[in-house]
């Protein structure tokens, strides 16, 4: 079927509905639930809804800071990070650590986490999450609009160091990524999803 009832708009001019679209449309998207430490050793938890896997050997993934939020600062100065696998089961305590709280503030602490150790990098991860990535700042980016202009955005990329999987989650050694419970945010003020259903489709050869 051809969709020829449309509703277009150029996004320099605004959208004319009641929500902005884009974050719906481009979702539900993994979350990037980041630990860092500053160079002082103030630890920081936060969850980033511009996340993803950006290459496969080596393994990369990248969030984007809109703004220069503490987590950015924090990797800026110590090029580390840790992602955190945010579950169903841990939905609230991810919540609870995007409050706008001063850098001071341990969000582990005030979402009732445990802070754990890391093995190659100084932040540590989340002990509750069954999956983290630990990672070392690979490029820091800010981006720029088509007219080359840039925007209050930095896309953070890392390179994983070490991977840390919650045996439970590994079905004869593979990966049981509904097992894993991740949430993913959509669109709107408040929407998060959970995996749905699951279809097979073989790459053609």
């Amino acid at each position: 079927m051809i969709h020829d009832d449309l509703h277009s708009y150029e996004p320099r001019s605004g959208h004319d509905l009641p929500h902005d679209p884009f974050n719906a449309i481009v979702g539900p998207r993994p979350i990037g639930w980041v630990s860092t430490r500053s160079a002082a050793g103030l630890v920081n938890l936060a969850p980033y809804s511009f996340f993803n896997a950006f290459n496969y050997v080596p393994p990369i993934v990248g969030f984007a800071s809109i703004g220069r939020k503490d987590s950015l600062a924090n990797v800026e100065q110590t090029g580390e990070f840790v992602w955190n696998l945010a579950t169903r089961p841990l939905a609230e305590a991810m919540n609870a650590s995007c409050a706008a709280v001063p850098p001071e503030v341990n969000e582990f602490e005030l979402a009732g986490l445990t802070p754990v150790p890391s093995v190659r990098v100084a932040p540590p991860r989340v002990g509750e999450s069954p999956v983290a990535f630990e990672c070392k700042l690979s490029q820091l980016i800010r981006l720029q609009g088509a007219d080359g202009q840039a925007v209050d955005t930095w896309l953070v990329l890392g390179e994983v160091v070490q991977v840390h999987i919650a045996r439970t989650l590994l079905k004869d050694g593979i990966y049981d990524t509904a097992a894993g419970q991740p949430i993913l945010r959509g669109g709107g003020p408040a929407d998060y999803f959970g995996l749905g259903e699951k279809f097979l489709m073989r790459r053609p050869r």
